[in-house]
């Protein structure tokens, strides 16, 4: 067998080859390029300089988890004692800081045990309270559910608290002393993230602002009943309030 240079009818085959061998190894290492973790993709560049996002990075995660308390009413009473009309006091009030007014009060009444007519009192209580304590209507929910014949069924009272999670931190994959580029690091921004995460009061207001309460409309009636009648709609002030000019 002879050994020399391919006849021109072989080149255009062997080229084919050739091309598929590249465009094989071409989808493999962009296969491998999409399996990369986000701290090894290269941060967009402004001016030469990095710009990271650590909240996109190290991201907060804020959910809602029950926050429940049970107020037990045994078949003879009357309605709810005075420790617990301060105990939905104070629940209702943390409620309202840790909620923002953002989701409802749940009351839940047992049913089909001894106690549900002392019971259903006693969720009237509740309602009247929450109601004198500025809850409106649309804020609270009545449900039943089946005590199944339990002579002691507790009144349930929940709302939804949001929780932030914080991001683990403490990934460090290179040596700092080494990187050259001096560019952002994978732990960049995550202790700061971390402890906003755990100082946060209410962690809702990540998500968004707060809702707003009822305006006080008594000084725009007053100010549009003056503009009807055609006076001035400013404020009057008194003579040590206004500016005098010596002469």
């Amino acid at each position: 067998m002879e050994y020399g240079l391919a006849s021109p009818s072989d080149r255009p085959a062997k080229v084919r080859v050739h091309r598929v061998a590249c465009v094989a190894l071409a989808i493999l290492a962009t296969s491998f390029a999409g399996c990369r973790p986000d701290y090894d993709i290269a941060a967009p560049q402004v001016a030469g300089w990095s710009m990271v996002d650590p909240s996109q990075r190290h991201p907060i995660i804020v959910s809602q988890e029950p926050q429940t308390m049970e107020v037990h009413v045994a078949a003879s009473a009357r309605g709810l004692t005075p420790r617990q009309r301060a105990q939905i006091l104070e629940f209702s009030d943390r409620s309202r800081a840790a909620d923002a007014g953002n989701s409802r009060l749940v009351i839940q009444a047992p049913g089909g045990g001894a106690n549900e007519m002392s019971s259903m009192q006693a969720v009237g209580e509740i309602r009247q309270i929450l109601s004198d304590n500025g809850f409106q209507d649309s804020s609270i929910a009545i449900e039943a559910y089946h005590s199944g014949q339990r002579s002691n069924a507790p009144i349930r009272v929940s709302y939804l608290r949001y929780v932030a999670e914080a991001p683990v931190c403490g990934y460090w994959p290179t040596n700092l002393a080494n990187q050259r580029d001096n560019g952002n690091y994978p732990n960049f921004g995550c202790a700061n993230q971390h402890n906003l995460a755990v100082m946060v009061a209410n962690p809702g207001d990540l998500l968004g602002p707060r809702t707003e309460t009822d305006r006080a409309g008594e000084r725009r009636d007053t100010a549009w009943n003056q503009y009807v009648k055609g006076e001035s709609t400013a404020s009057k002030k008194s003579e040590d309030e206004k500016i005098k000019i010596a002469k």
